[in-house]
């Protein structure tokens, strides 16, 4: 089904039917047409357009806001601020893809060459609820830029998001084919990326939809980048700030009602100030506000659909079987929808299935350490490496987290947050390739090597 579901009151505010394999077709056809016209606009008409769009997500940032809370949950000025940062997103490249994209010298025998940064054509992203509008803009305008043709084929929970999407390309004075919406189900996406017209695919999701699209992308050998999921450790050390890093913890643990791939979910804490901060993050943490993510007041919103909950809860439930305490919440919260209580567990096994686990929700794990170095060697013990937040003052601790934490990202006194103008993606089972900056341009582009004798 693919609907608009309020996971505050449970209602369903709006249902669609499934896109038709004749509008499917149709759409495939537009984008791979528009693509041939589209491609050889100049950089400078582009930008024109792109700058048009930041304009529309700053002046309806709450309209856009308010679609995104209905639907998956998010604090209202969570998604304001998601707007915005659309917005800026939208700005950064269309100010820097001509230069990021423009040929590159290079000195040999030859009297010119040089390498060529050209478009592929129609790519299709399969993009997640928890980030509706940012995770498909953040793919949208630097391929865009580049001179490609994106389809989008959103979570089912977010449909207004994802044609809300479409419409402000369109507003913005992007021809019709540039950017389009395909409201399908997941057992479109193997007929999808089986097309010959698509040429290249993003994800952004859970392990298992990664696997599931570099297998199918991978027989037909198509370019594909995937950002999965994260467990990303969040360590202090003695000479922390510790009012910064606790209350940074606090807020990078909950961040999008703890939804959130680079959340921090495992607090690592050097033995020696670790009662105390386990009592400065518990009473932070009990101290939240959980309720309605329209009300300006709300810290932390319901989860996005009762599966989520449901999945929390078990994990709640078998990390307290392997052996963890709880200290704080784990419960679901009684009128609030999908809700659950910010929650804290200490002590879950190393051995445990769970400590494997990503948590996608607001459940913060304690660990305590002696030293960097464990705090280094429990960090890796993951089959994630998304990103990693560390907190200490000490220049030779820092490098050691910088060049022993095995993941995309190493945030030192500051927590791990994507940023349109820097490379973002991850390592192990967090996914491959790169998002953003002048490396996330660049993963949908034909690199091509020109030689002039």
């Amino acid at each position: 089904m693919i609907a608009s579901i309020n996971p505050f009151n449970g209602k369903t505010m709006k249902v669609f039917e499934p896109y038709s394999d004749a509008e499917i077709e149709r759409r495939l056809e537009l984008s791979s047409k528009t693509f041939q016209c589209y491609r050889t606009i100049p950089f400078s008409e582009r930008a024109k357009k792109l700058i048009r769009a930041a304009e529309i997500l700053e002046a309806d940032k709450r309209k856009f806001a308010e679609i995104m809370t209905s639907e998956m949950g998010k604090t209202i000025g969570s998604a304001e601020a998601e707007a915005l940062k659309c917005a800026l997103g939208c700005r950064y490249y269309a100010e820097t893809a001509e230069k990021s994209l423009a040929d590159t010298q290079i000195r040999t025998e030859a009297s010119c060459t040089f390498v060529r940064y050209q478009p592929l054509g129609p790519v299709l992203a399969v993009m997640p609820w928890n980030f509706p509008f940012w995770q498909v803009i953040r793919f949208a305008a630097p391929a865009l830029m580049a001179g490609n043709t994106g389809l989008l084929k959103h979570a089912s929970n977010v449909p207004q998001s994802a044609l809300a999407i479409e419409e402000l390309f369109l507003r913005a004075g992007f021809p019709e084919g540039a950017f389009q919406t395909l409201l399908v189900g997941s057992d479109k996406v193997e007929a999808l990326i089986n097309d010959d017209r698509i040429k290249a695919v993003t994800l952004t999701g859970s392990e298992p939809a990664g696997r599931a699209v570099a297998c199918q992308a991978g027989r037909q050998i198509k370019k594909t980048v995937l950002e999965l999921g994260g467990s990303d450790p969040f360590i202090i050390m003695p000479s922390a700030d510790m009012s910064q890093a606790m209350a940074t913890a606090v807020k990078a643990r909950v961040i999008n009602n703890g939804q959130s791939c680079i959340s921090a979910k495992r607090f690592i804490i050097a033995d020696s100030i670790y009662d105390d901060c386990e009592r400065d993050f518990v009473a932070r943490m009990k101290a939240l506000k959980v309720g309605d993510p329209m009300d300006p007041a709300t810290d932390v919103g319901p989860l996005a659909n009762k599966q989520i909950l449901a999945d929390l809860e078990d994990q709640v439930q078998r990390a307290v079987a392997s052996g963890a305490r709880i200290l704080a919440g784990g419960r679901r919260v009684n009128g609030q929808g999908f809700a659950y209580e910010p929650t804290v567990l200490a002590g879950v096994p190393r051995d445990s299935d769970v400590f494997r686990e990503e948590f996608f929700g607001p459940v913060a794990m304690l660990f305590k350490v002696r030293d960097a170095a464990e705090a280094i060697e429990l960090a890796n013990d993951s089959p994630f490496g998304l990103g990693a937040s560390a907190w200490t003052q000490d220049k030779a601790e820092q490098e050691q987290f910088i060049n022993g934490i095995e993941s995309g990202q190493v945030f030192v006194n500051a927590m791990v947050a994507s940023d349109p103008r820097v490379p973002f993606g991850g390592v192990k089972r967090s996914g491959y390739g790169r998002e953003l900056g002048v490396p996330g341009i660049r993963e949908f582009v034909n690199q091509k090597t020109v030689l002039v004798a």
